[in-house]
């Protein structure tokens, strides 16, 4: 199954986009543990989209603590490039994915629907 988002088809259900996916995901948490500052919080990558052909991935992360969201998203697209090099150094696929970081805010939202859950049921 593919569904286009901003003209780049982005692959559902393949084992090897998630396979893959999953490893883009554990080594951008380890570089991001290691390199960047804990003033801008403690960041976590949540979700992976990887374009069919490998070429675009949305990483999608939440911060807790330090800085506004903005200031961290800044920081992590100021380091993408580094970051693209470190997966190039330590990853064994032909495309290496240009990087775009989006702010995942399911997290905060659930958070609010369940204050608003518990608050009705008083």
């Amino acid at each position: 199954m593919k569904i286009s988002i901003n003209k780049k088809n982005f692959s559902l259900n393949s084992n090897r986009n998630l396979r893959i996916s999953n490893q883009i995901k554990k080594d951008l948490s380890l570089f991001i543990n290691k390199e960047i500052p804990h003033k801008y919080g403690f960041i976590t990558i949540t979700d992976v989209n990887l374009t069919v052909d490998y070429a675009y991935a949305k990483i999608f992360f939440t911060v807790f603590g330090g800085n506004s969201v903005e200031e961290t998203l800044n920081i992590l697209n100021k380091k993408s490039g580094i970051m693209h090099s470190y997966l190039y150094k330590n990853f064994h696929i032909h495309t290496i994915p240009t990087i775009e970081f989006i702010y995942d805010n399911s997290i905060e939202y659930g958070m609010k629907i369940s204050q608003l859950i518990k608050e009705a049921n008083k």
